[in-house]
């Protein structure tokens, strides 16, 4: 599957992402449609910095959204395309009222305002803060996806260490927060604008015509 697609540099993800409008980053169940499948190879694990130190500067400079969106894999969604993206996954819910009709449990609640009271937070942090941590709470991964797979968190930036120089070394730590705090008027007055049925339709479309070659069933698979 072609997406006329070769990524190289930050600009070239950055349209990418602009462009698409969604773009996982890994291999997935649409065979062609990812990063790791039409990256260079200097730009996946080279020596200069890649798509890996790209991610947090991606996410600032379009205003798109990042996190576990797409078979419990990370992806990109632009600013465009993400508030109908979270109506039809939050099924026009915001949280508080998916908690009210308990259709969200109350260590999903937990976990979510703990993020909205502290947002941005580092994943070291949130873990700290939350006591999920050896001998403390289980289940951070499980219900931080679910979070993300909702879209009601969102990794907002990676945050890396500094040597005594100021030079950035290791791997980037995950940054939370909601859409509402990351996106702000992009997001909060849009993302219940139409039914989650009409922004699902949307989304439908927008699939077929970026993946022509698809199958719809696979497509209407991969969006959940």
């Amino acid at each position: 599957m072609s997406l006329d697609l070769y990524i190289r540099t930050k600009y070239d993800l950055k349209e990418a992402v602009e462009r698409l409008g969604f773009l996982p980053y890994f291999t997935n169940s649409i065979s062609g449609f990812s990063i790791e499948e039409h990256v260079a190879p200097e730009a996946w694990f080279g020596a200069e910095p890649g798509t890996w130190e790209w991610k947090g500067p991606v996410i600032r400079e379009t205003g798109c959204a990042y996190g576990k969106f797409f078979e419990k894999k990370a992806a990109y969604i632009s600013a465009e395309w993400f508030p109908d993206f979270a109506n039809f996954r939050r099924d026009g819910y915001d949280f508080d009222a998916r908690f009210d009709d308990e259709l969200a449990s109350y260590r999903d609640k937990e976990l979510f305002d703990l993020i909205d009271k502290n947002a941005p937070i580092l994943s070291k942090d949130l873990r700290e803060k939350g006591n999920y941590v050896k001998d403390g709470k289980k289940g951070f991964e499980t219900l931080i996806n679910r979070l993300q797979h909702q879209c009601y968190v969102v990794i907002s930036d990676f945050v890396y260490s500094t040597d005594k120089n100021g030079r950035e070394y290791g791997w980037g730590v995950a940054e939370y927060s909601t859409p509402e705090k990351l996106m702000g008027a992009a997001f909060t007055p849009r993302v219940y604008q139409r039914t989650p049925e009409e922004s699902y339709e949307r989304i439908f479309d927008h699939f077929r015509s970026i993946l022509p070659d698809a199958d719809e069933k696979a497509i209407k698979k991969f969006l959940g």
